[in-house]
C-alpha cells in the first residue's frame, strides 16, 4: 500500500460520514428526533480522525515531502489544501458551537447548526475529489518510493501518537452503527 493509497480508504470513511451527517441533518430540519449523542459522536470523527489523523498526515508529511521535489506551497495546491482544512475547521467549530446551544435548549441554533455542517459537507465532499483526483496523483508521480515507505511508517505513528491505539477501528465500527441508523 502507497501512503496516497491509505489516505484515498480514509476518505472512503469520511465520505460515509459526510453522507450520515448530511442525513442528520435532513433529520433536523424536518424537526425529526436525532440522538444528541449521535451528533456528537460525529463531531469526535470528524475532529479526531478527519482533522487531527488525516488531515494531520497530510499536513505533517505527505504535503511537505511533496513540497521537497518542488512543488510550491505557496499558490501551489498544498497551499489551496491547506486552506481549505482550515475552512473545514471553522465550519467546524461552528457547528459545534451551534451544537452546545442546542444542548441547551436553543432551538434557534439548529439552523446555525445544519448550515455549517452542511457548508463542511460540500465544501469536503470537492476537497476530497481534488485530492482523489489531482494532489495524490501528483504525489505518486513525485515522492520517490523510498520516500512513500518512509511516510507510511510516520502515517503509523501518527495514528498511534494523535488519536490512539485501535481508535481507528472503533471509529469505523461507530460508522457502521451509524449508517445502520441513518442510511438504511
Amino acid at each position: 500500500m502507497t501512503p496516497t493509497e491509505q489516505l484515498k480508504e480514509e476518505h472512503k470513511a469520511i465520505k460515509l460520514a459526510l453522507e450520515i451527517l448530511e442525513k442528520i441533518c435532513q433529520k433536523i430540519e424536518a424537526k425529526d428526533e436525532v440522538r444528541q449523542s449521535d451528533i456528537e459522536a460525529m463531531l469526535e470523527f470528524i475532529r479526531t480522525f478527519a482533522d487531527k489523523c488525516h488531515h494531520g498526515k497530510e499536513e505533517d508529511l505527505l504535503f511537505p515531502a511533496l513540497e521537497e521535489t518542488g512543488l510550491p506551497r505557496e499558490g501551489g495546491p498544498t497551499g489551496m489544501m491547506l486552506l481549505e482544512h482550515d475552512q473545514g475547521r471553522n465550519y467546524v467549530k461552528s457547528a459545534a458551537e451551534a451544537f452546545e446551544k442546542i444542548k441547551q435548549g436553543d432551538e434557534s441554533a439548529k439552523e446555525i447548526f445544519t448550515k455549517n455542517a452542511r457548508n463542511y459537507i460540500s465544501l469536503l465532499r470537492e476537497h476530497i475529489d481534488k485530492e482523489d483526483n489531482i494532489l495524490y496523483m501528483m504525489a505518486d508521480m513525485h515522492i520517490s518510493e523510498e520516500v512513500q515507505k518512509e511516510l507510511l511508517e510516520k502515517f503509523q505513528k501518527v495514528e498511534e501518537e494523535k488519536i490512539g491505539q485501535g481508535k481507528h477501528e472503533e471509529f469505523h465500527r461507530l460508522l457502521e452503527e451509524l449508517k445502520k441508523t441513518y442510511l438504511v
